[in-house]
């Protein structure tokens, strides 16, 4: 899947596929939202609002308030792809 339908997608449809697949492994919502909220620097109103307003992918990750700076220190692959490999910033966090 290439940048731009990636990027297309609503933000309020990844978050239910995250849900999902983290209550699949024994996760909880909270916990998603807890990583958002640690990755992006959003409050839960924030998410909250992002979801209402249904914005896309792209406008969710242009609108996050502060990127935590730790984010830069994940490593590992994402469907055979090392993420500290990929070059556009915002995949690279999109993924993360």
């Amino acid at each position: 899947m290439d940048n731009e339908k990636v990027f297309a997608m609503k933000f309020a449809k990844v978050y239910g596929l995250l849900v999902k697949k983290a209550e699949r492994k024994g996760r909880t919502q909270d916990e998603v939202d807890e990583l958002i909220r640690w990755l992006c620097g959003c409050d839960q109103t924030g998410i909250q609002r992002q979801l209402a307003a249904d914005v896309t992918y792209q406008t969710f990750f242009d609108e996050s308030p502060a990127w935590n700076p730790d984010s830069e220190k994940i490593t590992g692959k994402i469907c055979g792809v090392r993420i500290e490999d990929i070059e556009d910033p915002t995949m690279r966090r999109s993924v993360l």
